[in-house]
């Protein structure tokens, strides 16, 4: 599914601009801990700020390689044919969405591929995302990027997470403090001061999100998430396991932290129904997300979700419950949730090329200020 945003269309005289400014249009492409499909999207940035959208599109991946990905996770099987799988799918969402924008590779500077996340434990100095840079970079004839997260980890950070830079950036003069509620399989929050920089940025993983709901949804009705919530609303939490929960030492750990997308694996509601379990695990959720509110400065004016979990209402509705604030999809400030990711390793792609940071202190732990990233050139296949 294409989405259109406003694009404007360069005349010559506006692409020499461009040019002289430092801008360039670059893609972003993301594969999340949900398995759902690649997300792509366009802009145009310096490293600094964006001037510009173009279309972004969501190419879903069918049930039977979501479920060769799931069989990735955690490194222990063979990863070689669905790496390659993994890269074609991203070389013809690219092409897609150069289709959509009426673009030739030629146009774009850069794509950010952040491959698909099987395994991420930054306390071993370990993370790994799949997908082949160079055999992109063949198939579009577009430079790419990749590999966000290793230097990171390399030098004791967590990895994760990266969007806030591009949350900072979209954040303009918003009301603060603001926080950014990323609902994918895992929870992370952008905690965004009243600072001018990138200094005044915490960022931490709050604990699992739909990763925990999808996978019980698919075991009891065969489909890969709780569609609009229905079996979470038909279902009554567990107080008591929830409380248990929640005594995880998880989330006493100091911030930055980050989660791997099966850490609370061993947390499925088992001996519950089916509309029980949902329950649970989405006031479970919520719940973890109000947890966070220990370790942010001063409570969010207001809290702006992006990712799969805003399509939730019962999860939306149990944010506000906890959280006991204006709990809105990013849509109400004209950002696109589901292009958000995408768009921001579009934005360290090109921050990357330049040797700006990605990481920082109050994101992911590191010492400084970090760029990170690895380019591989592109040659017409």
């Amino acid at each position: 599914m294409v989405r259109a945003t406003p694009a404007a269309t360069q005349t010559a005289d506006s692409q020499r601009e461009t040019a002289e400014s430092g801008e360039i249009w670059a893609i972003g492409l993301m594969s999340g801990t949900s398995c759902d499909g690649v997300d792509a999207a366009l802009i145009r940035s310096d490293g600094h700020r964006i001037t510009a959208f173009g279309p972004a599109l969501t190419l879903p991946y069918d049930d039977a390689f979501r479920a060769e990905i799931r069989r990735c996770l955690g490194g222990k099987e063979s990863i070689a044919e669905v790496e390659r799988e993994l890269t074609e799918r991203h070389a013809a969402a690219v092409q897609m969405l150069l289709r959509s924008a009426g673009r030739s590779a030629q146009e774009i500077g850069l794509v950010g591929f952040h491959g698909q996340t099987i395994l991420h434990e930054p306390d071993k100095r370990r993370t790994w995302q799949i997908g082949d840079g160079a055999l992109l970079a063949r198939r579009t004839g577009i430079d790419v990027i990749n590999d966000f997260r290793s230097a990171d980890v390399a030098a004791g950070g967590q990895g994760a997470p990266l969007a806030p830079i591009l949350h900072h950036a979209l954040a303009g003069d918003l009301e603060r403090p603001l926080a950014v509620l990323n609902l994918g399989g895992v929870g992370n929050v952008t905690w965004i001061g009243d600072g001018a920089d990138q200094v005044d940025l915490i960022a931490f993983d709050t604990g699992p999100a739909n990763a925990l709901i999808d996978d019980w949804a698919l075991r009891h009705t065969g489909k890969a998430v709780d569609h609009g919530g229905a079996l979470a609303q038909a279902g009554q939490v567990d107080r008591e396991r929830l409380a248990a929960w929640l005594a995880h030492p998880y989330f006493s750990l100091p911030v930055p932290k980050s989660l791997d997308r099966d850490a609370f694996q061993a947390f499925m509601p088992e001996g519950l129904s089916p509309a029980d379990g949902a329950a649970t695990l989405t006031a479970f959720t919520a719940a973890t997300v109000a947890e966070a509110l220990r370790w942010l400065p001063q409570p969010p004016k207001r809290w702006l979700v992006t990712g799969g979990g805003r399509h939730n209402p019962v999860l939306m509705v149990g944010l506000r419950d906890y959280l006991k604030a204006s709990v809105e999809p990013v849509e109400a400030v004209g950002w696109d949730g589901d292009a958000l990711e995408a768009q921001a390793f579009a934005f360290m792609a090109i921050r990357a090329k330049a040797g700006l940071p990605i990481s920082f202190p109050g994101t992911t732990g590191v010492k400084q200020p970090l760029t990170g990233g690895k380019l591989h050139r592109s040659t017409v296949s």
